[in-house]
């Protein structure tokens, strides 16, 4: 394991999913760091030390169903209401009233939809890769569904349960790897080729995924770790965010349209297909996040925004921090 993370304190609180593992570096003013999919809260490894150093409690959490965390089994446990009342659990039981939050990839999500249903909790709000664009329009499973004509989208693909699981498991440092690798500016499939995004009528989505190398972010004992942790706990928990979609969408039907209005941050990379995608939500930031500090799309960077470009991240994340009412 990098040395970075040698110093941090590993512990669990109390959600009401049953317990959150964190790790926690530094003391100060709180700041909660959520990741996405498929990670961990090492996803934050080069963040933790950094943010400590810059006079921040950092605290870095596995989300429900990841690494040390609860895996409720039941799919309809991993609705989104349920991760933000985990994360302003995990707050309290830290001590504190209030806190930054940030995430990355699902973990934008949950960080943005925690600033919007606990205004209470969380007094602003970082978001890296996933533009934030509120809840409207037909469910999203309908959306996705008209999406890649004969082929299928990756999300459409991880809604059945078991099937995506029966690729993952039984290989799950190779499919890791190439998912990793398909999503990183290095490695990524070239300009024209079959994006790694969409499954073929009757095959996977490993059958697109680049194979031979590591991208340049990720050593051998990184993946590592992630399989390791994946290894021991299966790939439902992490998959059963997807499987919520529709009903997340039901769940937060007061909120249609609603905008984010504490302090934000977006970072984006410019080879992200989530930026590219969602280039019409980050437009209307001015509306949907009217209380927005700065934008900033990092040119060349891909998907794993704070993993493939760290120093940057660091920078853009402590310059913001440091502008936030006390």
């Amino acid at each position: 394991m990098s040395q970075q993370v040698t110093d941090v304190t590993h512990r669990s609180v109390s959600s009401p999913a049953g317990r959150i593992h964190l790790v926690e570096q530094g003391i100060g003013p709180l700041v909660l760091l959520v990741h996405g999919f498929p990670e961990s809260w090492y996803s934050w490894r080069h963040q933790l030390p950094v943010l400590a150093a810059a006079g921040y409690r950092a605290v870095a959490i596995d989300v429900r169903g990841y690494g040390r965390s609860s895996k409720p089994g039941g799919t309809d446990a991993y609705r989104m209401l349920d991760l933000v009342e985990d994360n302003a659990a995990v707050v309290h039981a830290l001590g504190e009233q209030s806190a930054v939050i940030v995430g990355h990839d699902w973990g934008s999500a949950i960080a943005a939809n925690s600033a919007l249903v606990r205004p209470d909790v969380f007094r602003a709000v970082g978001l890296l890769s996933v533009p934030y664009a509120p809840r409207g329009g037909p469910r999203p499973s309908e959306v996705f569904a008209q999406m890649g004509g004969e082929e299928e989208f990756y999300v459409s693909y991880f809604q059945k349960p078991g099937r995506a699981e029966a690729e993952i498991e039984p290989d799950v440092r190779g499919w890791l790897a190439g998912f990793y690798a398909a999503l990183s500016a290095d490695t990524m499939p070239a300009p024209g080729a079959p994006s790694p995004h969409f499954v073929s009528q009757g095959g996977t989505l490993r059958d697109r995924f680049p194979a031979g190398r590591l991208p340049a972010w990720l050593t051998e004992s990184d993946l590592d770790f992630y399989a390791e942790e994946f290894e021991r706990t299966g790939m439902s928990g992490a998959l059963n965010r997807y499987r919520n979609m529709d009903q997340d969408w039901a769940d937060l039907a007061d909120f249609d349209d609603a905008p984010i209005t504490q302090p934000s941050l977006f970072i984006g990379g410019s080879l992200d297909a989530s930026t590219t995608w969602m280039a019409d939500a980050i437009k209307a930031f001015p509306a949907t996040l009217p209380g927005l500090v700065s934008t900033h799309i990092l040119d060349g960077c891909g998907h794993w925004i704070q993993q493939e470009r760290p120093a940057e991240t660091n920078q853009l994340l402590t310059d913001w921090l440091a502008k936030l009412p006390a």
